[in-house]
């Protein structure tokens, strides 16, 4: 076959920019993962203070950062914000829209299994005297973590794959470094069939260590809306 050369295909199999490109999508995914997570658990709370002004601004929030195309969100953060004095290198934009859009999907898993801890127990660890912060510690969180993991890893899944935008402002993750070497080498089917190859690769082991996670904490049943997949 004359358009596929599979000496090519097993080169950059093996190549050590593509192999950067892999370890690039890996850290993107971790950090944006934690920061999301941090900023989403925040997020959560807000959404279900009790003051009206506090839950506006979380569901505001949510609203903007699932309501718009992470697309435009990172051109805005990397073309647009320089306008106005606020200027990040492509890394930086690169995290921080991932973050921001990652934590608005999170906010709402973590909210969701907040909620699914029945509020009796919160009272009861109320009259016996323990603060606001022991109780989302020892009581809710232990309990709603069960609730959140399922959702959670389909989110670090989607995650793995969603890094391939941030090729738009030429971070030099998987898809970007594979697109240049097509510009260079105009082998335009062995290496998108290479960058599809590692994407199932790391989808399939992450998929490999969810299932071990969900196992090792096991599965909550109780009944709960999660946030709409994306």
């Amino acid at each position: 076959m004359s358009f596929w050369s599979w000496s090519g295909f097993f080169d950059y199999l093996v190549n050590p920019f593509i192999l950067g490109g892999v370890v690039t999508t890996i850290w993107l995914t971790c950090v944006s993962l934690i920061a999301g997570l941090v900023l989403g658990f925040v997020v959560a709370l807000l959404r279900r203070s009790k003051l009206r002004l506090l839950r506006s601004i979380g569901w505001v929030y949510i609203w903007i950062f699932r309501g718009t195309p992470l697309l435009v969100q990172l051109i805005v953060i990397y073309t647009a914000l320089p306008q106005l004095g606020l200027r990040f290198s492509v890394v930086e934009a690169a995290l921080i829209g991932l973050a921001l859009n990652e934590a608005a999907y999170l906010a709402e898993i973590i909210r969701a299994g907040i909620e699914a801890v029945p509020e009796g127990q919160s009272r009861a660890a109320r009259a016996l005297g323990m603060t606001e912060r022991k109780i989302m510690r020892y009581i809710v969180m232990p309990q709603a973590f069960k609730v959140i993991i399922p959702p959670l890893g389909n989110s670090v899944n989607g995650l793995l794959k969603t890094t391939s935008v941030t090729s738009v402002i030429s971070m030099e993750e998987l898809l970007r470094r594979t697109q240049v070497l097509i510009q260079e080498k105009f082998m335009v089917l062995e290496l998108f069939a290479v960058a599809a190859l590692y994407y199932l690769l790391l989808t399939t082991v992450w998929d490999f260590i969810q299932r071990r996670i969900e196992r090792r904490f096991g599965q909550s049943t109780a009944p709960v809306q999660l946030a709409e997949q994306r």
